[in-house]
């Protein structure tokens, strides 16, 4: 195996950038955390795993969460829902988002994540957004935005079991016209969510149309706890714009870091008021290369590569054809001499 620290020391991260914000006006251990760095990495199920997450956090995330995990299956002791959980031992640390709607498997999941991660473990959070019918069927996700007293049974428990921050994801509301959240966030802040993210979406538009930032703002304005926003920020500049506008923390960036782990030190840079330039295509292909390497020290998936050379490759000469020879790629040398074939086309050019 590859040794990760010195692959994460060699991965493209921002410098130079202020090392204090202004402190945001909130109490607790997470207004802190935040006022340091607002810009975090969003939990995305089937993308953020370890190789991933070393990629934001050494691009300039403030922190990075896990995929979600079921507490049902760390009740039946899945060994896959533990690799979900686990960080690298390269990682600082991790938030780690868990989802359900048993209270009793919510408690044994929290202590046994506490117990196993130790001081690698940020906060826990609990999914209260998702709306992917396998995980609201059972109960879970934005199910629990039409029973905030099941939800706060769930904050209550956690929180009792937990050693560190419990923090809550929601949605603007279950369906398309009945925004719940300004008082759903109000109730997990009453049952002992240290912060709460907000996606502004209903959940049954899934991921169309636009995120409605407002319901952000909303909720800053109902709670006084650190709200996080989330949805649309496709790049630094959404980022830090999100952060003026709504009144929030923290902003949560998920698709705008697909093949871009700059992103989150563009925005730090941005909010200082120092402009970073955008990476140049070797950058780009440099990074892709770390990201790969990642994904083979990490024992991951190696098929996972094909994403990411879609995403780091975009906007290259004859990008089309490059994602299309990716498809071919089954180990971490195959990947590499797609790379180099890259490198030297663009050479010749």
């Amino acid at each position: 195996m590859s040794d990760t620290h010195a692959i994460l020391e060699a991965c493209a991260s921002p410098s130079g950038l202020a090392a204090e914000l202004e402190p945001f006006p909130c109490e607790g251990p997470l207004a802190l955390r935040f006022s340091k760095n607002p810009f975090l990495m969003a939990p995305m199920a089937g993308v953020s795993d370890a190789a991933y997450r070393m990629m934001a956090r050494a691009g300039g995330a403030a922190l990075a969460y896990s995929e979600m995990v079921s507490v049902t299956g760390i009740h039946y002791r899945s060994q896959k829902t533990w690799e979900l959980v686990e960080p690298d031992e390269a990682e600082p640390d991790l938030a780690v988002q868990l989802f359900g709607a048993d209270c009793d498997h919510f408690a044994e999941a929290v202590g046994k994540v506490c117990d196993r991660m130790c001081d690698k473990l940020a906060l826990i959070d609990i999914n209260m957004a998702c709306p992917v019918p396998k995980v609201t069927k059972g109960g879970g996700g934005s199910a629990l935005l039409d029973d905030a007293e099941l939800a706060a049974r769930i904050v209550r428990t956690c929180v009792g079991e937990s050693s560190v921050p419990v923090t809550v994801k929601i949605r603007r509301g279950r369906r398309m016209g009945e925004e719940v959240a300004p008082e759903f966030a109000r109730v997990m802040v009453d049952a002992g969510a240290a912060a709460v993210a907000v996606h502004g979406r209903y959940a049954n538009q899934m991921y169309r149309g636009e995120a409605d930032w407002g319901v952000v703002a909303r909720v800053a304005e109902a709670v006084d706890v650190p709200v996080i926003g989330s949805g649309d920020v496709s790049g630094a500049a959404e980022a830090v714009r999100m952060l003026g506008e709504c009144g929030c923390a923290a902003v949560m960036v998920a698709r705008g870091s697909y093949g871009n782990p700059w992103v989150f030190g563009q925005a730090r840079g941005l909010l200082a008021g120092d402009e970073m330039a955008e990476p140049d295509p070797a950058r780009r292909i440099a990074a892709f290369c770390e990201h790969v390497r990642l994904l083979d020290a990490t024992d991951a998936h190696m098929a996972r590569g094909r994403s990411l050379a879609g995403w780091y490759l975009r906007g290259l000469p004859r990008a089309a054809y490059w994602r299309g020879l990716a498809t071919s790629c089954v180990t971490l040398r195959d990947y590499l001499e797609l790379a180099d074939r890259l490198r030297a086309e663009m050479g010749e050019a």
